[in-house]
């Protein structure tokens, strides 16, 4: 089907069009799920659990389910994929991830999240959303490369099996597929548990099967096309950077399989949005909420780039391959979460009413 259509219309249209396709659908059903990995990461850090952790473990479990098990099958080969194939940073993972963990919880978001709120009406996700794109591009091409590339060559790790984790282990396909399906009982337990929806249920299953299926279509692209196509999922630092400069700077835009994915997670999320009827438009309520927002967009987009992608690209599309450097970012975003989420919204909020306690009661006194 794919060389049909390749022949009817090319390789660079059809590959744009896998990529709306794949974004349209995480994003309705993103959108649909509440999928946010700031707020599971706050579930869990305050010790509560809840409905948004259980979201986030089932739709990651299906996207490392689903992508092995096409593996397992013979029908995906993500060994030439650029999170196992290329040189990577186990210092860009910490640094990046944790950065990116602590500016998701001042945006109120991961990159994703931005993009999905910004389809429903959120000018505070749109307006951080650009930023990041923007902060995105400094890192990898601008004012902050020299930053990035420091700190990313400071312990470097060869492509190959080095950078499987599973592989380190001496685990392989079966294994995978057997961690995989753990996963996917443990988000099964947490839906049980915290009386998550069947609607929400199915919408998060969908969420992460969207990811496998973004492996599938780029493999099958390169087995069918002539051009060489990078073995690639859904990730939003890079397509979020390449569509900013594509837009800014080139006067034709590069069909692609990444340019694809923003429009595609923006529409899925404004269609189920307007299906819901939960289009609504909300912007900053004062000066100091904005400069919480724009210092977390930026934090995110200089961290996604350091790491290799955001809570998405690295987290769930690059652990689900089992990357070495994508396992070591998720547990650097929900390591640098908790403790932003503990220090700025836990114990400074707490010593805020406190101080203003305090304050009344010598205005009283000295009345």
């Amino acid at each position: 089907m794919l060389t049909a259509l390749i022949d009817l219309l090319g390789e660079e249209l059809v590959s744009l069009l896998c990529g709306l396709a794949v974004g349209g659908a995480f994003g309705f059903f993103a959108q649909r799920s509440r999928f946010c990995l700031r707020a599971a990461t706050i579930e869990f850090a305050r010790g509560q659990g809840g409905p948004r952790l259980a979201v986030w473990l089932l739709t990651f479990a299906s996207a490392l389910l689903g992508t092995q098990a096409l593996v397992a099958m013979g029908l995906l080969d993500v060994s030439e994929a650029r999170q196992l194939a290329q040189q990577g940073s186990i210092s860009g993972a910490m640094i990046g991830g944790t950065l990116f963990g602590c500016g998701m919880i001042l945006a109120r978001g991961c990159a994703s999240r931005l993009l999905v709120l910004s389809a429903n009406g959120n000018l505070r996700a749109l307006l951080s959303g650009l930023i990041f794109a923007v902060t995105a591009q400094s890192a990898y091409r601008g004012l902050l490369a020299p930053a990035r590339e420091w700190l990313t060559n400071l312990w470097l790790v060869d492509g190959g099996p080095s950078r499987d984790i599973m592989s380190l282990f001496g685990g392989g396909t079966p294994e995978k597929l057997g961690f995989g399906m753990l996963w996917f009982v443990a988000g099964l337990a947490a839906v049980s548990k915290f009386q998550v929806g069947a609607k929400v249920l199915r919408s998060a299953v969908a969420a992460g099967a969207a990811v496998a299926v973004g492996w599938l279509l780029t493999y099958q692209l390169g087995q069918a096309s002539f051009a060489p196509v990078p073995l690639k999922s859904l990730t939003f630092s890079g397509p979020s950077a390449e569509l900013l400069m594509q837009v800014l700077a080139s006067p034709q835009l590069k069909p692609g399989f990444d340019l694809g994915i923003i429009p595609g997670v923006f529409i899925g999320s404004f269609v189920a949005a307007a299906l819901a009827r939960e289009l609504n438009l909300e912007g900053f309520s004062d000066g100091r909420g904005m400069r919480r927002y724009l210092i977390g967009a930026v934090l995110m987009g200089f961290g996604a780039m350091l790491a290799g992608g955001c809570a998405v690209g690295a987290g769930v599309t690059g652990a689900s391959v089992f990357a070495l450097t994508a396992w070591i970012v998720l547990g650097g975003m929900w390591g640098g979460a908790a403790i932003t989420d503990f220090v700025v919204d836990r114990w400074m909020f707490a010593a805020k009413p406190a101080a203003n306690d305090m304050q009344s009661a010598a205005s009283t006194k000295l009345s």
